[in-house]
């Protein structure tokens, strides 16, 4: 299927958003996730199914000084 990832068009198999993080090879526990501009809490990725079209953005934490 066909989503929008941070911007970019991408085809993903990933019926899960936790599939679709894995699927990208992000740490899971570094990442804040929005699915059509709602913030998902993490405990939930697991459940939230990725649908054709959706727009999902993965915001990672940068530490800095």
């Amino acid at each position: 299927m066909k989503i929008n990832l941070n911007g970019e068009k991408l085809e993903s198999q990933s019926g899960t958003l936790m599939a679709l993080v894995l699927e990208q090879g992000f740490d899971p526990g570094s990442l804040i996730a929005e699915v059509n501009f709602e913030v998902i809490v993490q405990e939930n990725w697991k459940d939230i199914s990725i649908k054709e079209g959706d727009n999902i953005e993965l915001l990672s934490f940068v530490g800095g000084g």
